[in-house]
């Protein structure tokens, strides 16, 4: 069982959605009405944070949630607000964005590792974010697995756990490989 967080954004219900084509059975929690002890107790294979408004301080259990998981080494996968969440649980920054995007498509240049295996190094995804990680706090812990053809980061990975952060949207319908990107997720934590 995948356990999503959810942020009160709708795009929870497309990930949701995506998740379950792959096969997998998903519990979705609003993101201040469970205690992560609990979530931890019904023993998932992973979590996914979703997308949200606002920032990691506003998200409720989602930055704790992300310390969980490192320490307890328990698969997380960040989007958009989660990814932010993973950086700033970890002491990263969060600072505003140049540009604002929402419903934009822009070119996303990756690692090809981890979630971005055998899907090309270049394609296009669908941004909704006015903040981002600032990339001279990046935490120790992550490096940098994607960013825009401006170097804006558009991922990040755990050195050492199977955490995952994206900043954009694999979601959206405008976004390539959005189900790859989850399916190679899920290829992790097997």
């Amino acid at each position: 069982m995948i356990i999503l967080i959810d942020n009160y954004d709708s795009f929870t219900w497309n990930l949701y959605h995506f998740l379950g084509d792959l096969g997998q059975k998903v519990k979705v929690f609003r993101n201040d009405k469970v205690g992560i002890d609990k979530l931890i107790g019904l023993k998932p294979k992973a979590f996914v944070i979703s997308p949200g408004p606002g920032e990691p301080t506003s998200a409720g259990i989602s930055v704790d949630l992300v310390r969980r998981c490192v320490d307890s080494k328990i698969p997380l996968l960040g989007v958009c607000l989660g990814h932010q969440a993973i950086a700033y649980a970890l002491n990263g920054k969060i600072i505003r964005a140049q540009k604002i995007f929402h419903g934009k498509i822009c070119e996303i240049i990756t690692d090809e590792k981890g979630i971005f295996t055998d899907i090309p190094k270049n394609f296009n995804a669908t941004r909704y974010h006015s903040l981002v990680i600032e990339e001279k706090s990046l935490p120790n812990d992550l490096y940098v697995s994607a960013r825009t053809e401006e170097g804006t980061i558009m991922g990040v990975r755990h050195k050492n756990n199977i955490i995952e952060g994206i900043q954009f949207h694999p979601e959206s319908i405008a976004t390539e490989y959005g189900h790859k990107m989850l399916g190679n997720f899920l290829g992790l934590i097997k």
